[in-house]
């Protein structure tokens, strides 16, 4: 009789830890999709990147020669970039299209045609 004891025993646990996987508890949401971007003057490499709408987002912004930044001025986005101090701009995109940013620190004489291009997809 024991080792129906045992049998009835496991099979309720089993049922139990089912039915909490079962009962709707969602996973923890996923991580942000991290982006390194090298900033140098008068260049973002990458120079573009894709991501999707509603897809969070963290670009890691790096600089090892002087101080520079990234500004969407569509998307409400800012960051400045300190030399040698990685600077974070986490964001989730809310609308699809193409954004250029621009740096928004001035850093020499090709400042004004720094770009940096988003594309953000459906």
């Amino acid at each position: 009789m024991k080792s129906g004891l045992l049998a009835k025993t496991i099979l309720l646990g089993c049922l139990a830890m089912c039915s909490l996987a079962l009962s709707g508890l969602s996973p923890a949401p996923d991580a942000p999709r991290r982006i390194e971007v090298s900033v140098k003057k008068f260049a973002y490499t990458p120079a573009e990147i894709t991501v999707k709408k509603g897809e969070p987002v963290v670009l890691i912004l790096t600089t090892e020669d002087v101080a520079h930044g990234l500004k969407f001025k569509e998307l409400n986005l800012n960051a400045k970039v300190e030399k040698g101090k990685p600077s974070e701009l986490a964001f989730t995109p809310d609308q699809a299209g193409d954004f250029v940013g621009h740096c928004s620190v001035f850093c020499g004489s090709g400042h004004g045609s720094m770009t940096f291009t988003l594309h953000v997809t459906e």
